[in-house]
């Protein structure tokens, strides 16, 4: 039973349930996924780069000897679960549990997105930052930022083609929208200015995580942000068991229990293909 379900006790109460405004998953797509997995670890494979050497005529050709490796995804465990008591059902004019399966479905999306967060925080490449002073000291969001970023992942031979993506914030969203050459239909014909969102700019797919303290969200320390640019089979979902809720009555609560599972991991499979950008928020 929601702990504060009294204030919903019908007077002259409305059936249009206001839930608090919540953020849905948003990154699930951005990675490489492998679902149905069995056990606690699924390991991602990958293989490194090969060189050509010379044609010698009538000489054993020259292996590349190219060498294997291999990132670990593990699986974690999770649940977003309440109840409904039949007897308070009586007193509201709305139906609880279709809300509170919405609720915990959100949850767990929000819950996905952070285990993917969490793996590139950890995954990271850590020889080239997208510092936070790039186009200027103390700077946000900006196109020097988003092209600084193309810039790493280019060098690193890392394909242009479509699956490239960028998490933000909404204060670095904000800075962006003010940065003529982003925001400009004579640059962007998309016109973000005028729709207030950036999608699409730079060769990257931009996603904006609103504030999740109870997830964690991107990490913040002291006034530097750390969002990233990466693509997408930079990073791996291994997924045992989907996002999925279920409806079961407890007779000895009188209530109906609405519970959400899901059981997965990220990692990060190559960290070439990730980069934190540092924008600074106030």
């Amino acid at each position: 039973m929601t702990a504060n379900i009294s204030t919903s006790f019908i007077t002259s109460f409305d059936t249009l349930v206001k839930k608090q405004y919540q953020g849905s998953m948003k990154l699930k797509g951005a990675t490489r996924i492998k679902a149905g997995v069995t056990g606690k670890t699924h390991r991602f494979p990958k293989i490194n780069k090969g060189a050509a050497t010379p044609r010698i005529p009538q000489t054993d050709v020259t292996p590349m000897n190219v060498g294997h490796g291999f990132a670990d995804a593990i699986i974690e465990d999770w649940n977003a679960a309440d109840y409904s008591d039949i007897f308070d059902l009586q007193k509201i004019s709305f139906d609880e549990k279709q809300e509170l399966v919405s609720t915990a479905t959100l949850a767990m999306g929000r819950r996905l997105d952070q285990l993917i967060i969490d793996a590139l925080v950890a995954g990271k490449n850590t020889t080239n930052i997208v510092g936070k002073a790039v186009g200027g000291a103390d700077t946000s969001l900006n196109l020097e930022k988003m092209l600084r970023a193309k810039r790493f992942l280019d060098d690193a031979g890392v394909p242009d083609d479509g699956n490239r993506h960028m998490i933000i914030t909404a204060s670095a969203l904000e800075n962006a929208l003010q940065d003529t050459e982003v925001a400009s239909a004579d640059y962007n014909i998309l016109m973000p200015l005028m729709n207030g969102q950036v999608k699409k700019y730079a060769g990257f797919n931009f996603h904006m995580i609103e504030s999740r303290p109870e997830e964690g969200g991107l990490p913040l320390a002291t006034n530097t942000r750390s969002c990233f640019a990466f693509h997408k089979d930079a990073v791996g979902l291994a997924i045992g068991i989907d996002i999925r809720t279920e409806i079961n009555y407890v007779p000895e609560k009188t209530s109906t229990l609405i519970n959400a599972i899901f059981s997965a991991g990220a990692v990060v499979i190559e960290d070439a293909g990730v980069y934190e950008v540092q924008t600074h928020e106030v």
